[in-house]
């Protein structure tokens, strides 16, 4: 029984295409096969009849199932050409081309220990079939090499199809790695910017909130308390409005004829923070800031983080803590940078809220940690996170 034939992907149009080919081998050889009766012949020899052109078809035929049945194609082409030499006295052919066809299919699709059983008969059949023609050395060398080059093309068809076959499963496994990347790293980015906007909007409204319930007091007791109260909720809402449009424009996709590319305005840094303080304090708590160590250029990145999550903890003072003072420290040491904000409030709460989740993602993302819980002496509330510095490029050599 043969071995059924494996087809690459394709379908129907790789199956069409595998018959198309086995055809046109056919009628290719069995042009090849037609030339000797077609020429003319020299006045002693029989002539060439149509019952030995017939039986000439016959050993060709077969060819056309060669891929689906090698061992079983070869054998029919054997028989038919043994039953054209010993029934008719036709036109001999320079080359045993069906034979070799089939010979070449079976060392390129059929296993080993079948292919390697076909390969030692074919070759002892060589000597017979020699023998019986004109028995000279000349032609038994030319039929070894003749049989031995088939069978050395099809094992070579074969190792060139194995390689490619493995070639194009390398390249969709390659295809697939990359859509898996492609598709982690855009989780990495929306939970990134899902963090950005929790932070610019929980700060902002947060102390929209805070300054909009003061404002009808102070309105009674303090008219100019309450025109600043009101002028920090419009600068909140402006500042926050400022901060989305730069997240939404990095955001926007651009066409290849857009000829104004989305903004790529800096993050937030350090230098920033005293602002947010202010906008913090006005109507909050009272905030002091302070700064220790030596401070030194760090990374944006490191900074926008260390901005956020100062960002985060001081919207939780503002929205939780009902506190009356805040402290914020940063402390520069040799290998890392501690960020401490503490409040007079009324102390632990729930530590798993979002902000704090945000502000623990942060601080692991440049392998640092974040603790929150109650603050010194159990009065208040504390968050200390610790970030491993590294320098930035403009300040190794300062």
């Amino acid at each position: 029984m043969e071995r059924p034939v494996v087809r690459r992907p394709g379908g129907r149009w790789f199956q069409r295409e595998a018959w198309a080919a086995d055809i046109g081998i056919t009628l290719l050889v069995q042009a090849a096969m037609t030339m000797p009766f077609v020429v003319p012949r020299s006045a002693g020899l029989p002539p060439a009849t149509w019952a030995a052109y017939g039986l000439t078809t016959l050993t060709v035929l077969p060819l056309v199932a060669r891929r689906r049945a090698p061992v079983a194609v070869l054998i029919a082409v054997l028989a038919a050409g043994a039953l054209y030499r010993f029934t008719v006295d036709g036109p001999g052919q320079p080359l045993p081309y069906t034979g070799l066809v089939a010979f070449y299919t079976v060392a390129e699709l059929s296993p080993p220990p079948r292919r390697l059983a076909v390969a030692a008969l074919v070759l002892t059949a060589v000597f017979p079939s020699v023998a019986w023609n004109t028995g000279e050395a000349r032609e038994l060398l030319f039929s070894l090499f003749v049989f031995a080059a088939a069978y050395v093309f099809g094992r070579f068809t074969h190792t060139r199809k194995a390689y490619i076959r493995a070639m194009e499963d390398r390249a969709r496994q390659l295809e697939v790695t990359h859509r898996i990347e492609a598709e982690r790293a855009a989780a990495r980015e929306r939970a990134r910017i899902a963090r950005e906007m929790h932070d610019i909007l929980s700060h902002a409204v947060s102390l929209m909130i805070v300054q909009a319930e003061a404002g009808p007091v102070a309105v009674r007791t303090a008219p100019d308390r309450a025109e600043a109260a009101f002028d920090a909720i419009s600068e909140t809402g402006r500042d926050a409005m400022v901060q989305l449009r730069r997240m939404l424009g990095v955001l926007r996709e651009e066409g290849p004829g857009d000829a104004s590319p989305s903004p790529r305005a800096p993050q937030p840094a350090l230098a920033e923070l005293p602002d947010l303080l202010e906008r913090a304090r006005s109507g909050g708590p009272e905030i002091t800031y302070t700064v220790t160590g030596r401070p030194r250029p760090l990374p944006a990145d490191t900074e926008a983080t260390v901005y956020r999550i100062v960002q985060e903890a001081l919207t939780n003072v503002v929205r939780h803590a009902r506190a009356s003072r805040a402290t914020v420290v940063l402390d520069h040491a040799a290998a890392e940078l501690t960020v401490t904000v503490t409040d007079d409030g009324r102390g632990p709460g729930t530590t798993t809220g979002l902000g704090l989740v945000g502000i623990r993602e942060r601080a692991a993302a440049h392998g640092g940690k974040a603790t929150a819980g109650a603050g010194p002496g159990g009065r208040g509330f504390q968050v200390l996170v610790t970030i491993p510095l590294v320098t930035s490029p403009e300040g190794v050599g300062s």
